[in-house]
């Protein structure tokens, strides 16, 4: 009898390790469908390995040089990287060259964040269900700090589901939306061709007619992003409002990093029963979930990652630069409790030697 595959279990083309190992970096993806952020990295030139762990409802992910805030069902969570942590990790010593360790909590409530990253003023967050760019902070559930000129008033309604961000010198620059509608999930109206990319300064539409748009990045001064219904990366030129298709993909793209020459563009297995994506024409061809790396300057595939069990609908992609091995911890542990880090030192505290209860 065929076993099972083993849970995270995935084939890739031979060269990513190589490729990993060459551009010093490692591959971050959540999947709220498995409540997962996962790290793929490589060993290697030959092998990857990959380091899963629970988020609930993972979404959004925010990287800077030493921090990841990750975006859950009802939470943001910031993680600071420790390497000296890393390498005295108790379980597995002289392993790790980085360590993302919970260091704060924000306690959003159930707002649907989708992307999230920092810039000038703070954490920003795409507080989808309330159709509003919010900053994320200890004051308040969210900050709201902007909304789409069509949404009359902040409701828990979902009215456009606004769900990318691209930041642009510090700021919300761009933002993507499946809709422009002012009703309750109006946007379900026009799934398939009702998106639209916005310009937050000046709160105007870019551009219309969109086939579900995800993942506006900014590479390079130039602005890319991904039309999920079709399988599409495009570039957009924001001065005539247009855009031309670079590649396109048989699956469900969102999820968009860029390293080096290479992106790195996440593709979801639909489900095949979902009100939201059954009519898709693309749904019969959204059969496996994974990563597709393409380089850039030629806009040809040249490797792919491909999932067997566990990972079915990605949402974020993103690049951790500078590190060939890092470990992430969570709070479903208690080790994340047993990491210490000062200005000066850090420290993995031993609970044997916590002073008895009296």
């Amino acid at each position: 009898m065929k076993q099972p595959p083993a849970p995270f279990s995935c084939a890739y083309s031979p060269n990513i390790p190589e490729l990993l190992f060459q551009l010093n970096c490692t591959i971050a993806i959540s999947t709220y469908q498995a409540g997962k952020v996962v790290l793929i990295s490589a060993v290697d030139k030959e092998r990857l390995v990959q380091l899963p762990r629970t988020f609930p409802k993972a979404m959004g992910i925010a990287v800077t040089a030493d921090k990841l805030g990750v975006a859950t069902k009802d939470e943001v969570l910031i993680l600071r990287n420790s390497p000296r942590l890393a390498s005295a990790y108790p379980r597995q010593p002289n392993t790790y060259d980085s360590m993302y360790m919970p260091r704060a909590t924000y306690y959003t409530g159930q707002v649907d964040i989708h992307d999230l990253d920092w810039g000038t003023a703070g954490l920003w967050g795409v507080n989808t269900s309330f159709s509003c760019l919010a900053l994320i902070n200890e004051d308040y559930s969210f900050s709201p700090q902007w909304q789409p000129h069509f949404i009359s008033h902040l409701a828990s309604e979902d009215r456009c589901h606004l769900n990318g961000m691209a930041l642009q010198n510090g700021e919300p620059t761009y933002v993507s939306a499946l809709g422009s509608g002012d009703t309750p999930q109006s946007w379900r109206n026009n799934i398939v061709g009702g998106g639209v990319l916005m310009h937050v300064p000046s709160n105007e539409i870019i551009v219309k007619d969109l086939a579900m748009p995800h993942s506006p990045r900014i590479f390079d001064g130039h602005l890319y992003m991904l039309l999920s219904a079709t399988g599409e990366l495009i570039a957009v030129d924001v001065e005539k409002g247009t855009y031309g298709v670079i590649h396109k993909i048989s699956g469900f793209v969102r999820g968009l990093a860029k390293h080096g020459d290479y992106l790195f563009i996440g593709v979801s297995r639909l489900r095949q029963n979902s009100s939201t994506f059954k009519h898709l024409a693309i749904a019969k061809l959204s059969d496996w979930a994974g990563i597709l790396v393409m380089h850039l300057p030629t806009a040809a595939i040249v490797g792919k990652i491909h999932y067997q069990a566990s990972v079915e609908e990605i949402y974020d992609v993103q690049v951790l630069p500078n590190t060939k091995r890092p470990n992430i911890i969570n709070t479903m542990t208690e080790v994340h409790k047993m990491g210490l880090a000062t200005p000066d030192a850090t420290y993995w505290a031993n609970p044997q030697a916590a002073p008895a209860k009296k």
